[in-house]
């Protein structure tokens, strides 16, 4: 039964997932992976208990309210990371110059964008794994954060200024978004 003035959010951590609280943050680690976050309020605590994360405050504001919920969805998010991935697809297109996508160290490499001498660049971030097939690029990684923005930095990289976009429309798009919520 709740407690009036009591916000308590319960997240199961299924079998062969380690959460646990070190320092303010909370880690989560399976199958190999390991993801660590600082999820901190001074009115909203964060403790692992009995098999499950507990995200509570006691007599919530409206702004803790949301906050208990943000932290919840991140540890949500975090289980799923370390336990199935997350996997974002991306279309390469291109009607005026032939574009060559490619992976160096860290980095993604667009070349011949719009018949630019210089390559563009993004950077890939965390333990995010990126693949080009044709003209389709997959990143895969634990961590949602780092899969999306890099995701968001190889589309922001093709961006196109100065030509009308309704004829200019080359560029990486992302298409599929498998794991996420």
């Amino acid at each position: 039964m709740p407690v009036a003035g009591l916000l308590d959010e319960r997240i199961k951590i299924p079998d062969g997932v380690q959460a646990r609280i070190e320092g303010g943050s909370i880690v989560v680690a399976a199958k190999g992976h390991r993801l660590q976050r600082a999820l901190g309020h001074p009115r909203v605590s964060v403790s692992v208990e009995g098999g499950e994360v507990r995200v509570r405050s006691e007599f919530p504001t409206k702004r803790e309210k949301a906050l208990v919920g943000t932290f919840a969805a991140h540890v949500r998010n975090m289980i799923r990371g370390v336990t199935e991935g997350f996997r974002y697809e991306m279309k390469i297109v291109y009607s005026h110059f032939p574009l060559k996508a490619s992976v160096k160290g860290t980095e993604f490499l667009i070349e011949n964008f719009l018949g630019e001498k210089h390559p563009r660049r993004a950077p890939i971030l965390g333990a995010t794994k990126v693949e080009v097939n044709g003209d389709v690029v997959v990143l895969e990684g634990p961590d949602v954060e780092a899969v999306s923005q890099t995701a968001a930095n190889i589309e922001q990289a093709t961006r196109i200024r100065g030509f009308d976009p309704r004829i200019f429309q080359d560029g990486i798009y992302i298409t599929k978004k498998a794991g996420e919520a």
